[in-house]
């Protein structure tokens, strides 16, 4: 007699889209899938990385290989936006072989830290195209391409800038909280399927972009302002994305993974 699966089970078999899934919190989050029993697609906008990708995955859930898929997406572009997008889409269905079941936003380029002195209009707008106007614009093909059930997903990812501010991050703040009110409209947009966002914290992923011996400055004096002591892996919150998927209960929400930063 064998163990009932009534919670492990849950993403077998399901097909998922990680948009920005070749490294940090993308990558875990298509670990977490593939463990769990899902198809899985990568995308982003570097080929290498995507093929690089594909054989990490492979490798580490050689059962997997037939479930591990990946495509190149180029959201940098506003006039090209929407056809990369429905080209992505449609690609991944096809590799797939059916409609998505759930689709994970994690795409970003580097942070748009911008004095206020150097502000223009050109890197305001450039600062969001990834982070918001990609995602936006994304969940208009979605009802095409997500099974419309209340078992499908739109997980949108944010950051806790949008709760705590930091100087020299007003062009990008505002887009991170216009995310919390985007997942909320989208819930009801898009409804029944479900879309949620996870709001990360200070986590140690390829974003840190500073030579070692900053970045390894700048993580310390975080951690003296997190209550867990210490800034969050992507493997931490790659646990907060899967629940949002398999929480069928779940929608228009946000979701903080900080390691208590906020309130400190």
């Amino acid at each position: 007699m064998t163990d009932q699966r009534k919670y492990t089970a849950k993403l077998e078999g399901s097909r998922v889209l990680i948009i920005g899934g070749t490294s940090g919190l993308g990558f875990t989050v298509a670990e977490a899938c593939v463990e769990y029993g899902a198809l899985v697609t990568v995308s982003s906008s570097n080929k290498d990385r995507v093929q690089g990708t594909m054989e990490k995955l492979k490798k580490s859930y050689p059962s997997a290989s037939d479930r591990v898929f990946g495509l190149t997406v180029d959201l940098s572009k506003a006039e090209t936006l929407e056809d990369e997008l429905k080209t992505l889409l449609e690609g991944t269905m096809r590799d797939l072989g059916g409609k998505l079941d759930h689709v994970v936003f994690t795409a970003g380029d580097a942070l748009a830290v911008i004095k206020l002195e150097d502000m223009t209009m050109q890197k305001i707008l450039q600062a969001g195209q990834i982070r918001f106007f990609a995602p936006l614009l994304l969940a208009k093909y979605l009802p095409k391409y997500l099974n419309n059930t209340y078992k499908s997903s739109y997980t949108i990812t944010s950051g806790t800038i949008a709760e705590k501010p930091i100087p020299n991050w007003s062009a990008i703040a505002p887009y991170a909280g216009g995310q919390h009110a985007m997942v909320r409209n989208l819930a009801l947009d898009l409804k029944p399927i479900r879309v949620n966002g996870i709001g990360p914290g200070v986590v140690d992923t390829e974003l840190w972009r500073q030579p070692k011996e900053e970045k390894e400055k700048l993580l310390k004096q975080a951690s003296g302002r997190m209550a867990t002591g210490r800034p969050g892996e992507p493997e931490d919150v790659a646990e907060t994305y899967l629940a949002v998927l398999k929480d069928w209960n779940m929608s228009g929400s946000m979701i903080r993974s900080d390691g208590g930063g906020v309130l400190m």
